[in-house]
């Protein structure tokens, strides 16, 4: 059985990092959701990451450090990377740069790619153990593969069983949504997943629009970075958008004041898209239950803001499933 560590315990940081380091696998809070990290230098240890998932093998992982200086030894950082770096680093923000010419990262962590995904997160105890591991740390979400991302320990050992070597555990996760995505390797700065940083509050900082996905030339068959998959975070049931009241056998999961009695869940009763982008991991755990429910009618979430990266997780969850 995996052990769990509480992350306040004392020597919890430094027996994750003696793991990671002899090439284990250990599940770690972030602001996000918690990640499921293995040293991105050793290609064994980043291939036991999709193998603990059933990650598909082009889908690229994310590089973490902790802090910003240290990018510079992996990635190139553009004048729009910076610009993005200064305001939201550390934080919920993803950045997707070209890969420095010889540097240590395995190439499975960016599928092959001349780019590399990085982010330093912004949780305390995620960059206390990626300063004491004193190497990056590649880590995507601590799930099996398309299925909820975690935004709680015990979420983590529900998927992932004895496929990972320790969980620290730190409690909730504050932001409870995967880090918003920027391509900044390019001419033309390109959001490919909305999340933890709103998309107006990028463009703001950098003085002009972001291209969307579908604009930039990315491909959902081959991503240059997570989430951009047609279907992804998905609960086992079945889920069906801009519902209005469940219908016999759902769940229904609300938002905003005016919810129905008959609402299972609601992500934000005073419709605060903060709240709701916290919440919605944990509340599709909680109603993911086929002794209970056939099914989950979401509410629709309006399309602003933090808005739009949860109708992008709920769009992707909702997806036929191959």
């Amino acid at each position: 059985m995996t052990r769990t560590l509480p992350l306040a315990d004392p020597g919890a940081i430094s027996e994750a990092a003696r793991l990671l380091r002899a090439g284990g696998l250990v599940a770690f809070p972030t602001e996000t959701v918690y990640g499921l990290g293995a040293i991105a230098t050793d290609e064994t240890a980043v291939a036991g990451i999709f193998e603990a998932k059933g990650r598909p093998r082009f889908n690229p992982l994310i590089v973490h450090l902790p802090e910003r200086a240290r990018v510079d030894e992996i990635a190139e950082i553009t004048p729009d990377a910076a610009r993005l770096a200064d305001a939201f680093w550390p934080g919920p923000l993803t950045l997707v740069l070209p890969r420095k010419a010889g540097a240590d990262l395995s190439l499975l962590a960016s599928a092959g790619l001349p780019t590399i995904a990085v982010r330093v997160p912004a949780h305390e105890g995620a960059r206390a153990l990626l300063e004491a591991v004193d190497a990056p740390v590649a880590a995507p979400s601590a799930n099996a593969s398309g299925r909820l991302s975690p935004s709680t320990a015990a979420h983590v050992a529900a998927s992932l069983r004895d496929r990972v070597d320790l969980i620290l555990d730190g409690g909730p996760c504050a932001v409870g949504l995967e880090s918003a995505i920027v391509d900044a390797s390019g001419a033309r700065p390109a959001l490919l997943r909305p999340g933890g940083v709103a998309a107006e509050e990028i463009e703001a900082a950098l003085g002009r629009p972001l291209l969307r996905a579908d604009e930039s030339g990315a491909d959902a068959g081959s991503p240059k970075a997570p989430g951009m998959l047609a279907s992804h975070y998905a609960p086992g049931l079945p889920i069906r958008l801009d519902a209005r009241a469940p219908r016999p056998g759902e769940a229904f999961l609300a938002f905003g004041a005016d919810a129905p009695a008959a609402a299972a869940a609601n992500l934000s009763p005073t419709g605060d898209l903060r709240e709701a982008a916290a919440t919605l991991f944990a509340l599709l755990h909680e109603l993911d239950d086929p002794t209970r429910y056939a099914g989950i009618a979401a509410a629709q979430i309006p399309e602003v803001g933090l808005g739009r990266a949860i109708n992008d997780r709920l769009r992707r969850a909702a997806a036929p499933r191959g």
